[in-house]
């Protein structure tokens, strides 16, 4: 028996679809249930977890997250709030398909990121695309699946081979795609050639562009990876420095 609201679901998917150019659905990362209520009662209408900053807070490093505890987590998240929240896990683990949606559901995340790479190699993207189908088909309207194209992490950064991947992608019943890392300046280009929303990943160290011109360029939603969860720790680190002075 899955635990997942199923209008939660179609909420998260309505607020994908029409933004208008320049308004994308920002969805912030939180790492635990304290900052899950943070970010909830700042008015988001919507979250989604970062693996690499869960990881940092179950110290773990980013990808070593065993899947029970990564599943833990998500549980915790979204037992804090009211508002859909997307889950980060990674590849998959290792799960199949239909144990890998079972315990998506069991955790009340409305989607999740399935990333196409594996230890710093890219998947095959046929292969990949067929995991990805296998996941809509065990799935079917119950999760939105984001697939992260790693082509700008570990490829050779060219944008028509993101733009291959994430057709195949689409193809397969991917409702999101994510171009992780992907340069600022190609993102018209992939917006030109891929299909549905795309996300982007804003930074925070404002080095980047806004979220707001990162819609304006093409982005339907944005992401921002671990960094909150980085700059809580830096916060904290300061704080800790001066206790002692």
């Amino acid at each position: 028996m899955s635990k997942v609201d199923v209008s939660k679901v179609d909420v998260f998917r309505t607020l994908h679809r029409k933004r208008a150019q320049g308004d994308p659905l920002v969805l912030p990362g939180p790492w635990d249930a304290a900052s899950a209520r943070v970010c909830a009662e700042a008015g988001f209408p919507a979250l989604a977890t970062p693996s690499a900053g869960v990881a940092a807070s179950l110290g773990y490093e980013d990808g070593a997250t065993p899947a029970d505890e990564m599943f833990a987590a998500v549980a915790r998240i979204v037992r804090a709030v009211e508002v859909p929240v997307s889950a980060d896990v990674e590849g998959g683990y290792g799960l199949a398909p239909k144990e890998l949606v079972e315990r998506l559901l069991e955790a009340g995340a409305v989607g999740c990121n399935l990333e196409d790479s594996n230890g710093g190699v890219l998947k095959d993207p046929h292969e990949h695309a067929e995991f990805l189908a296998e996941v809509r088909s065990a799935a079917a309207d119950r999760l939105f699946v984001n697939a992260r194209v790693d082509t700008f992490l570990h490829g050779d950064g060219e944008p028509e081979r993101a733009i291959e991947r994430a057709a195949l992608y689409v193809a397969a019943g991917a409702d999101c795609v994510y171009p992780i890392l992907a340069p600022v300046d190609v993102l018209p280009l992939l917006r030109a050639g891929i299909q549905g929303p795309l996300n982007m990943v804003a930074r925070l160290d404002g080095e980047g562009p806004s979220p707001a011109v990162l819609g304006e360029l093409g982005a339907t939603r944005v992401t921002f990876g671990p960094g909150l969860q980085r700059r809580a720790v830096a916060a904290l680190r300061e704080i800790t420095d001066g206790l002692t002075k």
